[in-house]
């Protein structure tokens, strides 16, 4: 598949590098292009920066503040498209939760193209975890949720093929309780000690 990922942070190194790693071509957009060139140059094989989005799938590696603003930014680019959203809507300044209706994704998805495909996935995930592909010998499970089955598949395509264990998590209306996964991920960090290198695993 044609990955474009929109971000240069740690997420987006993240997801570049299991795209990149499961034979995905990954083209990186970014408000500052020297950086996107950085990143595709770090995450090596087919990685290259770019200016537009191409492809049928595109991830969000922005916060969640941003992402409203940058669906709307790219438009009519994303008609069509898959959009993943990867965020917890937190205030990176308090690090509490923010308050919104439904949830972010379907905030997310109101502000988008109205062709847009949105997915929630990534979000329980941390950047680094993703980058070395495995947590205690395990890869990271994906939860992956919308409301467009085909949609879904692409991005459990996604995560499979860079060795993650994608799970299906139901329609976009569960984005809401993985969004609130995400932040207790994130909040238990201080007392796991883990340093964000923990993974949410699903054992049965």
């Amino acid at each position: 598949m044609q990955i474009t990922i929109i971000g240069t942070g740690n997420m987006a190194r993240g997801i570049g590098t299991r795209a990149v790693a499961g034979g995905h071509d990954v083209t990186v957009v970014g408000t500052e292009p020297e950086k996107a060139q950085a990143l595709a140059g770090e995450l090596g094989g087919s990685a290259r920066a770019g200016e537009r989005v191409e492809g049928d799938v595109v991830v969000l590696a922005v916060p969640y503040a941003a992402a409203a603003d940058v669906v709307k930014t790219y438009g009519d680019q994303l008609d069509g498209k898959v959009v993943v959203d990867i965020t917890n809507p937190v205030d990176l300044n308090t690090f509490e939760p923010l308050q919104v209706e439904g949830s972010g994704a379907q905030q997310i998805a109101s502000a988008a193209a109205s062709g847009a495909r949105l997915v929630k996935a990534f979000n329980t995930t941390f950047a680094g975890t993703l980058v070395e592909g495995r947590v205690a010998g395990e890869p990271p499970d994906v939860f992956v949720a919308s409301d467009d089955e085909e949609a879904k598949r692409a991005v459990r395509r996604l995560a499979e093929d860079g060795g993650l264990r994608a799970v299906d998590a139901g329609p976009l209306a569960n984005a809401r309780q993985l969004e609130a996964l995400g932040y207790l991920h994130m909040a238990i960090q201080d007392s796991l000690g883990t340093g964000y290198a923990s993974a949410v695993k699903i054992l049965a």
